[in-house]
């Protein structure tokens, strides 16, 4: 049993060991020359292969290319004949039609069919033509040339491709994409109808290998369009293909004037054509051995270079990689970066993320130094104003818990303002949220009562504490005497900016006046000697009839977020 135990302790190490060598890292150049290897190895092999097999592999690579362009070219007249569908979907939804408006119908066709090659035809129950875009509306037209797939498009209710037939109207080969109609008194089909030869273009547009020639056929082998050294017409009968006995991804060998010839087949699901291309048999068959020997050749002396460009690129990475390891060393130690070029761009970005850590950090550090210094100062600043807030409170009280209270609520006040303030940091508070803050303690719970109005201004630190225990006087006092002290009264707070000063309005609307004393309470010191001293600004105290206005203007200079004065704020508190 021991023995067993110490078998399968060796076996585990074993294996410790081996992932520990296979999860080892390795040198950037050892990487680049396995890729070349990857490469390479099954490239020499494959040509081996190519070299046993000669023809046989040649004509593989040819039947493939060749069944991928005839399958291109069957795609091509398939997108062509969707297209064709899709227009007489959205035709027949037309409201001239459903009105049987066919002149109306008949222009708009003409219109939005104009460049396409393609013409509009609708077709009674008796297949006679109702409108023809090729003719002008109003003149006479008989039945349509190819009832036949007219009467399968209605058997089926689906959309229909017709053969290649001769067009009375066009007097000329043409072919019919019909669409059933069914909700309409008279038009029982639309149809899209083209001439043939529009379809030459899109088999040229592919290529075929040298020595191949296509054509495209509908269900009878007759030419639709052919390429242009094919030999064939439009109408005529390609005697290739002619039965469906063959896969059509097969070739196949037949004879053709005179000489043995190898063809290939696309069909379509969509309109039943085929398109058959065909080469001779002597071209398919025709050796190859000087091309094999110069890829054999050409393959050797890719891999060389290949092996050597790997080296290369190989001692560059290494060299870049080692610039980046004594970059982040750098940024361990809290030292400045500067991005610096490698010829990688993946590295190169790494090092001007790098650059940009280093400005972060060192943001950073002066930002952590500047709050350090901010924080003691702020609570300096924070002692003093809070004596002074006790000191007048005091003056006011008439007893210990009245004095509590009051002067809770104005720790509280100032503390929502500093809560801004730590927020915004350096940026400054903006206006709207210091007001909507201290007024949210008193505001009734109908919104509709209070608004605030007026551009986004930022605050400093001494305006922010200032403005804040100002809003809170205002607020306590409409909710004593004011707007907020019954149930109809309303707050207006708006301001904007006009010649370099902020010009602040508080207007109370109240039914009825509550009474109150000529006292100067720490309110009234707030408003006229901390806004009006200290901020510079001047303000002004107007009753009227249905409720009480403060107006303040104040300079846009004692706002500014960059200019912050040491001990006013505290000053004029103690004051």
């Amino acid at each position: 049993m021991a023995a067993s135990d110490q078998d399968s302790a060796a076996e585990v190490q074993d294996r410790q060991e081996r992932r520990r060598l296979w999860t080892r890292s390795q040198p950037v150049a050892l990487y680049l020359f396995a890729l070349v290897l990857a490469i390479l190895i099954p490239a020499l092999i494959v040509s081996l292969v190519l070299l046993n097999r000669n023809n046989h592999a040649q004509e593989e690579v040819v039947r493939g290319l060749t069944n991928a362009t005839v399958q291109a070219m069957g795609q091509s007249v398939d997108r062509e004949i969707a297209g064709m569908i899709t227009t007489l979907r959205v035709l027949s939804t037309s409201e001239s039609l459903v009105a049987n408006n066919f002149e109306h119908f008949h222009n708009r066709a003409v219109t939005a069919l104009a460049g396409s090659g393609a013409y509009l035809l609708a077709l009674d129950a008796d297949f006679g033509q109702l409108l023809n875009t090729r003719v002008a509306y109003g003149e006479p037209l008989g039945r349509t040339s190819d009832p036949a797939t007219a009467s399968e498009a209605l058997e089926r209710g689906l959309p229909t491709v017709s053969g290649l037939f001769f067009g009375q109207t066009a007097q000329r080969w043409v072919f019919n994409v019909l669409l059933p109609v069914p909700d309409n008194a008279r038009a029982v089909l639309l149809g899209l109808t083209q001439n043939a030869q529009n379809l030459a273009g899109t088999l040229q547009s592919r290529q075929l290998p040298s020595g191949w020639h296509a054509a495209l056929v509908d269900g009878g082998n007759l030419v639709i369009a052919a390429t242009p050294d094919a030999g064939f017409a439009t109408g005529d009968v390609l005697p290739m293909r002619q039965t469906l006995d063959s896969a059509p991804d097969q070739w196949q060998r037949e004879r053709f004037d005179g000489q043995e010839v190898v063809t290939a087949e696309w069909r379509s699901a969509l309109s039943g054509w085929r398109v058959i291309a065909w080469a001779s048999g002597e071209a398919i068959a025709r050796p190859l051995d000087d091309s094999l020997l110069w890829l054999a050749a050409w393959g050797a002396i890719i891999a060389i270079a290949a092996a050597l460009i790997a080296f290369l690129i190989a001692q560059r990475i290494s060299q870049s990689v080692r610039g980046l390891r004594r970059d982040a060393r750098r940024l361990g130690r809290g030292e400045a970066l500067a991005a610096k070029t490698y010829p990688v761009a993946e590295i190169a970005e790494v090092s001007r993320a790098l650059a940009d850590a280093s400005a972060q950090r060192q943001a950073a550090d002066n930002d952590v130094r500047f709050l350090m210094r901010e924080v003691a100062h702020r609570s300096k600043n924070q002692m003093t104003v809070i004596a002074a807030m006790a000191r007048q409170t005091a003056r006011g009280a008439s007893d210990v818990p009245s004095y509590v209270a009051s002067f809770e609520r104005r720790i509280m006040g100032l503390a929502r303002s500093t809560d801004l303030l730590l927020t915004h940091g350096r940026a400054g508070v903006a206006l709207g949220e210091l007001l909507e803050s201290q007024i949210a303690a008193f505001a009734p719970p109908d919104s509709k009562r209070v608004r605030l109005t007026g551009p986004v201004i930022r605050l400093n630190v001494q305006a922010a504490q200032i403005l804040g225990m100002a809003a809170h006087e205002l607020a306590t006092n409409a909710a004593k005497y004011g707007a907020f002290s019954g149930d109809d009264g309303t707050l207006l707070v708006q301001w904007k900016i006009v010649d370099a000063r902020l010009d602040l309005t508080w207007r109370e609307t109240v039914r009825q006046l509550l009474e109150t004393n000529d006292r100067v309470g720490f309110g009234t010191t707030v408003l006229k000697t901390m806004v009006g001293h200290s901020l510079g600004a001047e303000v002004e105290r107007v009753c009227h009839s249905d409720g009480i206005e403060w107006r303040f203007a104040i300079p846009l200079a004692a706002l500014d977020p960059d200019h912050v004065p040491a001990t006013a704020a505290a000053a004029a508190a103690d004051e």
